[in-house]
């Protein structure tokens, strides 16, 4: 008799929000954001989601029912009194600059994550960029976990230091941009800076460059993932949550189908957070992951594949000195 899978539940605490966009394409006001709703919607195409996160009156029902519809489950959503959360940003016409407009916590001010009785033992935990003794709050309150991945952002590394320091030394993964892994690593050469911030704690530190790809630095060395080249991009803002949610959904899925989650499986998790940000980036706020099919991912990481393929023939240069 053939095994059935094992459940593996990715915990996700992070931030879920409303978003005013302003791209070349136009004026977008309400759309539906936050580093928690990126992720989760990343992730559940590959496991089941618990959510952590809190939302004001003005979120709508029905949006919580789509995720409930991907897998989500959303016990961990505390509703409050007040308004939700909400980012302004203006991105220039390349999309490779933005400018925050405003930024309202709302809700969020308040925010102490309270993890549900059955996520406490969520053996994978993503740790949104939220402040980072809220991170630690949620650290405390889950039951071993075999692998944490947290994100941070520059306004904690230069304002939180010391709560920071405390956050990595019990973190297992960091995902952050390059300009952020130059500021915590305190060095210029992304390499040596991460060098630096592995010696904080974490084994592995992801680096996201955005349309430059993402870096693998761990005990084995660094690798590399390109991001995939697309004609029309609309909206970058959730891409690096999508990576991040994509990243540990993936390791989540190894570990349930009784997998390994060693340096192949890294590796591979660093292609599929790629493959998923690729789409998300296609439309406006989360609509193409919503709207994205399994099918069209393994298409989509089969022309990440021969993408980076390279023909066996170079091992065999001969005539070289």
């Amino acid at each position: 008799m053939k095994t059935p899978p094992r459940m593996s539940r990715l915990l996700i605490v992070g931030s879920v929000a409303f978003d005013d966009l302003e791209l070349p394409t136009g004026k977008h006001d309400n759309v539906w954001g936050g580093s928690a709703s990126y992720a989760a919607l990343a992730a559940s195409l590959f496991t089941p989601i618990d959510l952590v996160a809190v939302i004001g009156e003005d979120f709508p029902e029905s949006q919580l029912d789509t995720m409930r519809r991907h897998g989500v489950r959303t016990e961990g959503v505390e509703r409050a009194k007040g308004k939700s959360f909400r980012w302004a940003g203006r991105y220039d016409a390349t999309l490779s600059t933005r400018v925050t407009l405003d930024t309202q916590l709302n809700v969020f001010a308040d925010f102490r994550p309270k993890i549900p009785g059955a996520a406490r033992r969520a053996p994978f935990v993503l740790l949104g960029n939220i402040h980072p003794a809220l991170q630690l709050e949620v650290l405390e309150q889950v039951e071993k976990p075999r692998l944490v991945v947290a994100d941070t952002m520059n306004f904690w590394i230069t304002g939180e230091p010391a709560t920071l320091k405390k956050l990595l030394e019990r973190v297992d993964v960091l995902v952050i941009n390059d300009e952020e892994a130059r500021q915590l690593g305190d060095h210029h050469n992304v390499s040596r800076a991460a060098a630096n911030i592995r010696k904080m704690g974490p084994k592995h530190l992801v680096v996201k460059r955005g349309e430059f790809g993402a870096l693998l630095f761990d005990p084995e060395g660094t690798f590399f993932a390109p991001a995939y080249p697309l004609e029309d991009v609309l909206d970058p803002t959730g891409a690096g949550d999508t990576f991040a949610g994509g990243f540990l959904g993936y390791l989540a899925h190894v570990d349930a189908v009784g997998g390994s989650v060693d340096r192949a499986a890294f590796r591979r998790a660093i292609v599929a957070g790629s493959a998923l940000a690729s789409f998300c980036v296609e439309d406006v706020g989360p609509n193409r992951l919503l709207t994205m099919t399994g099918q069209n991912l393994r298409d989509r990481l089969g022309a990440f594949k021969a993408l980076v393929h390279v023909e066996h023939e170079l091992d065999a240069l001969t005539f070289l000195r």
